[in-house]
């Protein structure tokens, strides 16, 4: 995938497709995890598991979000392709620890609660979050951040994006792994290339 690889993470409705197809316009590679790498699996084994049926739409929501991971052998094998000088992998897996340590960083994009049921009151309902239990469940999560990398670099996705990837692709620049501190780094090359 790249000499560089990062992560673009948070909930749904805080702007990952948005930033990666402005990164990608800007000429970045750039992976959209959502669509590219994602199954439903056993967040502890990886194994592929059949949906079961459920009590009630909450129910099938919360299953659905716990089980959505992205495949690790092709993480692995876009991350050990270096024919780019970096990339991004952008949306949301539940087995990121996984393969957080192979990354030179992670973004989570943060908006405030209103921002976030704005956004997305405007999406359709065949959409992740355009149902009210979606949008329910999504509203936990922003509260509770139990699903997103901690201590990484917050990006304030409220403002205009073209500063939000401005601020994305200047961390970039600096040229250092910013991975929070509760995760462990594995030594890598220096890479004298940069984002811009």
């Amino acid at each position: 995938m790249g000499i560089r690889n990062y992560l673009i993470e948070g909930v749904s409705g805080t702007g990952k497709t948005t930033v990666a197809e402005e990164l990608q316009r800007r000429g970045y590679h750039v992976l959209h995890g959502d669509r590219e790498l994602v199954y439903r699996g056993d967040p502890k084994t990886g194994e592929p598991v059949d949906e079961p049926a459920h009590e009630s739409e909450m129910d099938k929501v919360v299953w659905q979000q716990e089980h959505q991971l992205w495949d690790m052998d092709k993480v692995k094998s876009v991350i050990a392709d270096h024919s780019n000088a970096i990339s991004f992998f952008c949306g949301g897996s539940r087995n990121f620890p996984r393969f957080i340590d192979l990354l030179d960083g992670v973004f989570v994009l943060d908006v405030d609660l209103d921002t976030l049921k704005r956004r997305l009151a405007g999406r359709p309902e065949d959409e992740f979050g355009g149902r009210p239990v979606e949008q329910e469940l999504v509203a936990r999560l922003h509260a509770t951040k139990e699903d997103i990398p901690k201590g990484d670099v917050v990006i304030d996705a409220t403002a205009p994006l073209e500063r939000v990837v401005d601020e994305i692709l200047e961390k970039c620049k600096l040229g250092q792994r910013f991975l929070g501190s509760n995760h462990i780094r594995r030594p890598r090359q220096v890479c004298r290339t940069t984002c811009g």
